[in-house]
């Protein structure tokens, strides 16, 4: 299970974890796998691309949780990955309307796996790109390579790792200036800058050098600012089962969408950043069918190729 590899096209930097979810109403928990990182991982798993997962974890009952999910999803874990620590864990309170809160017993940091020469796309964030050690190696390796792979990011912001909202700003701006392509939530963007127009921010952001920025608005759908200026895709009507790993489906299933314009790797960055409307909105199209998919069914359960291909049931 988890069988380290020595290389993939992309590779996603970040935490594992696993969910001990209770619902409001109900009295026993549920464990699942979770950790933003290894949901884009095993989104982008369930989507058939060759993907690697740089993490940590432990040799224990959770641990192994994780490395069984992550094979199920065709996802491979790099070397060094598994140490004699615990694996980490969050609390998840789901309320009555399907909206999760957290609490985290975390262990992070990064085994000093080089990656892979042939790399196309590295992706970080959350907690992953929040809390040291690990996140000064996940912000280390994205500088390093970017220009040669395509960088992106998702700051998912948990505000009980951070003394106060400038201060995760600061950190955040910094994996902003490192990533090719950025996703943020509007409450990322209400914590982090209160009273902010998020079209603002998103505009301010790519101007610091990304390539696309987008802001999800939950059941508005989202927001992108790109070389075509701003757009706006509304989201499909869904019975929501609950949000859980919606913000991950989303992320999965737009780098999937960069992966099938051909978007990804250091060679296509000029086209990425000169894209045509008709690309850039089926772009944030396709991210959006994914959390859509992903709302309609309990748990991060992203779509399979085929059912983000169907859509909505």
């Amino acid at each position: 299970m988890g069988t380290p590899s020595a290389g993939a096209r992309t590779v996603v930097v970040g935490e594992a974890l696993v969910d001990v979810v209770h619902r409001a109403g109900e009295t026993d928990s549920v464990e699942h796998p979770g950790g933003s990182p290894l949901n884009v991982a095993y989104g982008l798993g369930r989507l058939e691309h060759d993907v690697a997962l740089l993490t940590r974890l432990g040799d224990d009952a959770h641990g192994r949780l994780l490395r069984a999910h992550l094979d199920s999803g065709g996802v491979r874990l790099l070397p060094g990955a598994v140490d004699g620590d615990r694996t980490s864990t969050a609390r998840a309170e789901i309320d009555a309307e399907g909206k999760a809160t957290y609490e985290f017993d975390l262990v992070w940091r990064l085994p000093g796996t080089p990656l892979p020469d042939d790399v196309a796309l590295v992706h970080t964030g959350s907690i992953g790109a929040a809390v040291s050690p690990g996140a000064d190696s996940a912000l280390a390796l994205l500088r390093a390579v970017r220009g040669r792979a395509t960088t992106s990011y998702d700051p998912n912001v948990r505000p009980a790792f951070f003394e106060s909202p400038a201060r995760a700003l600061a950190r955040v701006e910094e994996f902003v200036e490192a990533a090719d392509v950025v996703k943020a939530s509007d409450e990322d963007i209400a914590w982090l800058l209160p009273g902010e127009d998020v079209e603002d921010v998103a505009r301010r952001w790519q101007s610091r050098g990304p390539a696309l920025v987008v802001v999800t608005r939950g059941s508005r759908g989202a927001v992108a600012v790109s070389g075509p200026g701003t757009l706006h895709v509304p989201a499909p009507r869904v019975d929501v089962v609950d949000t859980v790993g919606a913000g991950d489906a989303f992320m999965s299933g737009l780098l999937h969408a960069l992966a099938e314009h051909d978007l990804l790797g250091g060679g296509a960055l000029p086209r990425l950043r000169r894209l045509d409307l008709g690309t850039f909105e089926d772009l944030v199209t396709t991210a959006i069918r994914s959390a859509s998919i992903t709302c309609s069914r309990a748990g991060a359960n992203p779509p399979t190729r085929a059912e983000l291909a169907a859509g909505l049931p």
